[in-house]
């Protein structure tokens, strides 16, 4: 936790490698303090097929899933570095936008939290 997908079209990967997209995002989130280094997930996903409005060519949403307890304060200021990192990258991009999301504890899940031998429920358990 946190995971970080990218959408973006295709040609943003023609001007700018996908390690230097993913770079501005984990950096950015790394230099927040709000994540374990370890923890931070980036992934980027390029669109060959999409519909933007007239005369716009090219877009990016990054969609942020994090675990609950940041307050909005610390959201939003994830967001605006984000955002700006990726301003600096491309000046040029018609949309460039973040949202982020709290998983909730009660409900989130994985391999670590299900192993028999983790009596503790450390989601982080052999990792």
């Amino acid at each position: 936790m946190p995971h970080f997908v990218i959408d973006c079209s295709q040609d943003i990967i023609r001007l700018k490698t996908p390690d230097e997209i993913m770079d501005v995002v984990y950096k950015t989130a790394e230099s927040t303090g709000l994540f374990a280094v370890n923890d931070i997930k980036v992934r980027l996903c390029p669109y060959q097929y999409y519909r933007l409005g007239e005369d716009k060519k090219n877009f990016i949403h990054i969609f942020g899933y994090i675990m609950e307890g940041r307050n909005t304060e610390q959201k939003a200021v994830l967001s605006r570095k984000i955002i700006t990192g990726l301003t600096e990258l491309f000046p040029d991009i018609s949309f460039l936008s973040i949202s982020i999301n709290d998983f909730e504890t009660a409900t989130y899940c994985n391999k670590s939290l299900v192993n028999p031998e983790n009596h503790d429920q450390n989601r982080h358990f052999e990792l």
